[in-house]
């Protein structure tokens, strides 16, 4: 499956997704409001950092040897097998952990305890939003495009259905408690979507735990833990920053601008997600690489630019139809965020490159340099200009990362052209 085909098929999930996380936008600022949004914004890096550790952080690795192994069932199994039992051990301990330290969980995110049972709904759905996301990591590796689409668009449906109803009738509680719940409904979903499939038996699930390829999945899990880490903790920092320097209010307008950049970018990053890990994982050799990354920014990245413009010159528009009068001050943001997005897709069909060659080092170096020059940006920016600052200090970042990305990724490639013909095992090594 080519690129385009896979990106228009994959379009009709997106297009469901981007529309229900409007109406979901929607919803939470008529019921929530700004300040609200800072407290959604806080429980979702939250329950990025709680997912992943949760997972293993293996999920991504799971996809690119589901991918890798397509043709050898044994290897793929002993992959499934491995990966699951880390699941099980990461979600049982986290649950456990999470219920425990739910009060302070609480008073850190949200500078309050009155959440704490927010914390506990998180703990106890855990371990199926854990499965899901190990299901759907299968199905991306095995190409079973169908599938995937289906149950993204069911996912988007419960999570439309859970948040609205909820955020209606319990507020800003009902909203958090969506967040941490719904997509642990989504699981019913996804196995009653697999059940037919011939590769879906619980005994290519359970079984013997394979040190070799626990080696070779920790390389992605440490991927995963940095992103885990870098990237919810930088922007939990800004958000404080922002309610420190400037009011809840602000911070609220923020995510909101963050949450739309999101939504319209849907088409492009779930493209890369469901097409590009998978199929670069399968190349071999420094020119199949270069011609996919080519193909890449021949389509993905003209889709992205004329998204972004659209979305600017209809920025007035959209508050008043997706937010409401009182996201206004959220205009100002809305030109150097775009511009940063452009910069966001264009460094991560590079990035992607990392993920699919196993580049783990160079990975876990950029996230943490530029997670760190993020906040750093952010401070200096909204210093000198005020809260426009803050997409000002996240547009240079990408720029810079864009450019790091293209030179590291060239000399990777180059320095591993040599190695075209070893053997997929060596390669991941």
């Amino acid at each position: 499956m080519n690129l385009i085909r896979t990106s228009l098929l994959n379009g009709v999930s997106v297009v469901v997704k981007m529309f229900t996380l409007l109406g979901i936008n929607k919803i939470l600022a008529l019921y929530v409001g700004p300040s609200g949004y800072a407290a959604i914004g806080q429980l979702q890096n939250a329950l990025t950092m709680i997912t992943t550790l949760s997972s293993g952080a293996v999920n991504t690795g799971v996809t690119k040897y589901t991918a890798e192994y397509i043709d050898d069932p044994v290897k793929q199994h002993a992959v499934w097998k491995t990966s699951t039992a880390l699941a099980v051990m990461g979600s049982l301990v986290v649950s456990v952990i999470v219920a425990l330290f739910s009060s302070k969980l609480s008073s850190y995110f949200f500078k309050t305890d009155m959440y704490a049972s927010v914390f506990i709904w998180v703990a106890l759905s855990l371990f199926f939003f854990t499965f899901n996301a190990l299901l759907l990591a299968i199905i991306n590796g095995k190409k079973d495009i169908k599938t995937l689409v289906i149950a993204n668009i069911a996912g988007s449906f419960l999570s439309l259905i859970v948040t609205g109803f909820l955020t209606w009738s319990l507020g800003l509680y009902g909203a958090l408690v969506s967040l941490g719940v719904y997509q642990a409904l989504a699981f019913i979903t996804t196995v009653f979507l697999c059940r037919k499939n011939e590769w879906f038996r619980v005994e290519y699930f359970f079984g013997a735990f394979d040190k070799n390829v626990a080696l070779n999945l920790s390389k992605f899990a440490a991927m995963a833990l940095t992103t885990a880490a870098c990237v919810p903790v930088a922007q939990i920092l800004i958000r404080n920053h922002l309610i420190s320097d400037f009011g809840v209010e602000y911070a609220g307008y923020w995510e909101a601008m963050w949450r739309l950049s999101s939504a319209y970018l849907l088409l492009v990053t779930t493209t890369l997600g469901v097409y590009y890990l998978p199929r670069l994982s399968e190349l071999v050799g420094y020119d199949a690489v270069v011609k996919e990354v080519a193909d890449g920014y021949k389509f993905i990245l003209p889709v992205a630019l004329v998204c972004c413009v659209a979305v600017y010159l209809l920025r007035d528009f959209i508050i008043q139809i997706l937010f409401s009068d009182q996201f206004l001050p959220m205009r100002e943001l809305f030109a150097f965020q775009l511009i940063g997005d452009v910069m966001k897709i264009g460094s991560w069909i590079l990035a992607y490159v990392m993920l699919g060659q196993a580049m783990y080092k160079l990975y876990i170096v950029t996230e943490i340099v530029f997670a760190f020059s993020f906040y750093c940006f952010v401070l200096i920016f909204t210093r000198w200009h005020g809260f426009e600052g803050v997409v000002e200090g996240y547009a240079l970042n990408y720029l810079l990362y864009w450019i790091v990305m293209f030179f590291c990724i060239a000399v990777a490639l180059k320095k591993n052209a040599g190695k075209a013909d070893e053997s997929p095992e060596k390669r991941s090594q």
